[in-house]
């Protein structure tokens, strides 16, 4: 039985490990974590934070998954929708779902992500 998602891999072009950084560990809090030593030639990077691990590897053939996404549950939204629009990041409105505040936006490499935030925190 699967019992809980250990990761997200997401794809990035080749050479963007900076911009990654720049995004996921600046804008989105999740620090970078080393990787083992054996993948640091593959190139990409890693974001980890508790149970919050996201991994960036790279295609040669890069393209974005524009559908697919995962869906990250955060603190305070509306700081967190205020800091991407601020960067110039894209943010989109969705149909509202039960029980949570939500947005869509896209990584620097336009791979779309969900945050949403439980109304009852509000």
């Amino acid at each position: 039985m699967i019992e809980r998602i250990d990761h997200v891999q997401l794809a990035m072009p080749p050479g963007q490990e900076d911009v990654a950084r720049w995004f996921y560990g600046e804008l989105l809090g999740i620090p970078e974590t080393p990787k083992p030593g054996h993948l640091i030639g593959r190139g990409g990077c890693w974001f980890e934070r508790g149970d919050v691990k996201v991994h960036l590897g790279v295609e040669r053939e890069f393209r974005p998954a524009r559908r697919a996404h995962p869906a990250f549950l955060v603190h305070d939204l509306p700081s967190v929708i205020d800091r991407l629009a601020a960067a110039g990041i894209e943010l989109v409105d969705d149909e509202p779902l039960a029980g949570y505040q939500r947005v869509y936006t896209y990584d620097p490499f336009g791979n779309r992500l969900e945050l949403m935030e439980p109304a009852h925190r509000r």
